[in-house]
């Protein structure tokens, strides 16, 4: 008898030379210019338009520029504030929709996807005219509260995006677990704290992660509810960039760059655990 052929799998397909050759092309594409931006960040010529040597002086002047220090901070206050805020909201909105029903529910899932669906200038000319008409937000108040205003927006996009996340992971979950639970005696808050936060972890990571990425990195809504002691830090390299793309502004997006793929790795580090613990719990 002749031997059962196994179909290739996954893997086996990778190893052809066009795939090989298509994802190297693709992988170029998507991430020569910002390398391009991070080799310039070095460029010893003030210009940046030709290379002219290797310094690190550039990023010796961000990070002795007050105004970007400052630009900075703000932009993590607001991310860290924004996504503790959308992780919780964005938690009870998927627990909600995942486990109940009500009247409008359909209409609360519709609208929750309306913040990922709108134009981001639509919502950010929205929050301008929320904030300068209907509550006018005081910008002489203390930091981080002059900050608010801008936290409530990226709130408002965000939670939706964590929420979505969440509900995705809930779909996974074995119902007969929270049964088993109950029967043994089990109350609603030792089943949401042992069994269903254990699982949502995965979808928690990755919802506080996008969330903190889309407010780090966001300027369009921010533009709109942001005043002139409110800067942050994509707002100021807009700033420096309307007069010359320097390599003190390459360094300074650089630095951006950094830390999101640093928050990018610990976070899927933090998934895979997960997951090896779940594989090993349910093996």
């Amino acid at each position: 008898m002749t031997p059962r052929k196994t179909p290739p799998g996954p893997l086996d397909y990778l190893n052809r030379w066009p795939i090989r050759t298509w994802l190297t092309l693709v992988f170029i594409y998507l991430y020569a210019p910002m390398l391009t931006l991070m080799a310039f960040s070095f460029n010893n010529d003030k210009r940046n338009i030709v290379w002219r040597g290797f310094t690190l002086d550039y990023y010796v002047k961000a990070l002795q520029d007050s105004d970007l220090i400052t630009a900075f901070g703000n932009s993590l206050t607001i991310a860290a504030i924004s996504t503790l805020v959308s992780v919780i909201l964005g938690t009870l909105t998927a627990l909600t929709l995942w486990r109940f029903r009500f009247p409008g529910k359909a209409a609360l899932e519709g609208a929750l996807a309306l913040p990922i669906v709108v134009p981001e200038i639509c919502m950010g000319v929205a929050m301008l005219v929320f904030f300068t008409q209907v509550v006018p937000w005081p910008t002489e108040i203390m930091w981080p509260f002059n900050l608010g205003a801008i936290i409530i927006s990226h709130i408002s996009f965000s939670f939706s995006f964590v929420a979505i996340v969440i509900r995705a992971r809930l779909a996974s979950f074995n119902r007969e677990l929270e049964e088993a639970a109950k029967d043994l005696g089990a109350g609603e808050w030792r089943i949401f704290r042992d069994i269903l936060i254990p699982h949502m972890r995965p979808g928690l990571l990755a919802g506080a992660l996008l969330a903190f990425t889309l407010s780090l990195d966001d300027f369009v809504i921010t533009f709109f509810t942001s005043g002139p002691e409110t800067t942050t830090f994509p707002i100021k390299v807009y700033s420096m960039v309307r007069f010359s793309v320097t390599p003190e502004v390459n360094a300074a997006s650089t630095i951006l760059i950094v830390l999101t793929l640093v928050l990018t790795a610990l976070a899927l580090k933090l998934q895979g655990n997960d997951v090896a613990r779940e594989a090993a719990g349910g093996s």
